[in-house]
């Protein structure tokens, strides 16, 4: 599509010169929306080709760049009015060890232990975004308001995107600008799911929802019943029961076996709530906790996207998508980070690298027909080994083979064969003993090769897998 030379939109009393365009040589326009690590790593990935792409421009509603790392001791809204979106809490550590949780091409600094404090983090994305030249792009305080398809004669498969962004405090203050490409990286931990119980609204205590929770002095020598054994269920419960809290974690999974928390016990899915405000749980034992604390996940929002575009979020899942990325009828859109149970870094950098060879022509797509049957098929086969919709997007330890299959149809290197096997231990290390897993420290020797050892120093055995 023709770009302007140079043009210059004024937006929160600060001038943005879009990338300037010598004639004949259009370079694809690339909207980010979030500064988050997929944000960031999107960036990271177009900004290494300027041989194919203007530096791309990143729309990020909050002052800070990483998302859901940026830890906000408030809850509710900041002063402004604008939501808070971090569910950061206080003392959250990894549990997923740096030495695996990296991007590829940026390890975490050595002297950090596997398991790291969410600042370190947080520390390690603003490295990442100073190490990659990213900052310059990024429009801080600025929301996206409009992601609109329009038919173009040139440009990328006759397609192009125009945006409407606004200064995220005076919305008045809006501009439109067109772009080839939407990298949509908004992230999805943010806006709470709250199950429908029946007789919720019963409830006569506090209740509330983990993106609320920020420590756990608040609920010293209380009864909190936590509904959910995901992983910030069980990192909650335990750090509830350092403050003496007594804990009923209510979960659908198989009840733990490894040692619990002390005052913590375990309870089947909550299945009403009684007229009286009493809990009922679906073996028809009752409790009266002083607190409800709701570790039930999040919902995917996409308010910007123009419904034409026809992504649809049903039980949890963001489809029609071709490879969990692109809308089949408009495929230089990609939603990038929507599959959970991953390790969310890497799993940014395949698909960022993915998204590339799709627009440099490295992989060539089907057409539209054949990417919406490749999706049909995919789900119906999912259903057919039992998978729930709401759980089609977790990948689980099928992730590995998925970031294999995207590396070779876009060729690019895949990651490392240590990485999935050391990610995959320390899942069982994690199940084995989720009270101390997290002290356990990994040392990578090559590209197939690790080792653990204990907090005495002692070296592990390492588990068993299945193969992956």
């Amino acid at each position: 599509m023709p770009h302007p030379a140079c043009s210059v939109n004024q937006l929160s009393n600060k001038q943005y010169v879009l990338p300037k365009i010598m004639p004949g040589l259009e370079k694809l326009r690339v909207a980010v929306v979030g500064a988050g690590a997929a944000g960031l790593c999107a960036a990271r990935h177009f900004l290494a080709r300027q041989d194919l792409f203007a530096p791309p421009v990143l729309f990020e509603i909050t002052k800070n760049i990483g998302g859901t790392w940026v830890y906000e001791e408030r809850v509710g809204h900041y002063d402004n009015g604008l939501p808070i979106h971090s569910s950061m809490y206080r003392d959250l550590r990894t549990n997923i060890p740096k030495e695996v949780m990296s991007f590829p091409d940026f390890p975490f600094p050595k002297h950090l232990p596997s398991f790291v404090h969410h600042t370190e983090v947080r520390k390690y994305l603003e490295q990442y975004c100073d190490h990659f030249s990213i900052r310059d792009h990024i429009r801080f305080g600025t929301t996206v308001d409009a992601v609109n398809p329009v038919k173009v004669k040139s440009g990328w498969k006759g397609l192009a995107w125009d945006i409407t962004s606004s200064d995220s405090v005076d919305r008045r203050k809006s501009i439109k600008e067109r772009f080839d490409v939407v990298m949509v990286c908004n992230g999805h931990f943010y806006d709470p799911y709250i199950p429908a119980i029946p007789g919720l609204g019963k409830f006569k205590g506090m209740l509330m929802h983990s993106h609320d929770y920020r420590n756990a002095e608040p609920f010293a020598d209380k009864s909190v019943l936590v509904l959910g054994a995901g992983l910030s269920g069980l990192d909650i419960a335990m750090e509830l029961s350092n403050v003496n809290a007594k804990v009923i974690l209510s979960h659908g999974q198989k009840p733990l076996t490894c040692p619990m928390p002390q005052g913590v016990e375990q309870a089947p899915p909550v299945s009403k709530v009684l007229e009286d405000g009493i809990v009922q749980f679906q073996d028809g034992k009752r409790a009266e906790p002083e607190v409800f604390m709701l570790c039930t996940g999040y919902n995917f929002v996409y308010p910007f996207l123009n419904e034409q575009v026809g992504v649809r979020v049903k039980e949890h899942l963001v489809y029609p998508l071709y490879k969990f990325l692109i809308p089949p009828a408009y495929p230089s859109l990609f939603v990038i980070g929507i599959c959970r149970a991953i390790c969310p870094f890497p799993h940014f950098h395949i698909q960022s690298k993915f998204a590339i060879s799709v627009l440099d022509g490295s992989f060539t797509l089907s057409s539209r027909e054949e990417m919406e049957k490749d999706i049909e098929l995919d789900m119906a086969a999912r259903r057919a080994r039992g998978v729930a919709t709401r759980h089609i997007l977790k990948l689980d330890s099928e992730q590995w083979a998925y970031n294999d299959h995207l590396a070779h149809l876009g060729g690019f290197q895949p990651l490392p064969r240590y990485w999935s096997n050391l990610y995959e231990s320390n899942k069982v290390f994690r199940a084995r003993d989720m009270l101390n897993y997290k002290t356990y420290n990994y040392n990578v020797i090559n590209e197939t090769e690790w080792a653990v050892q204990n907090l005495e120093g002692q070296q592990l055995q390492k588990p068993q897998l299945k193969h992956i």
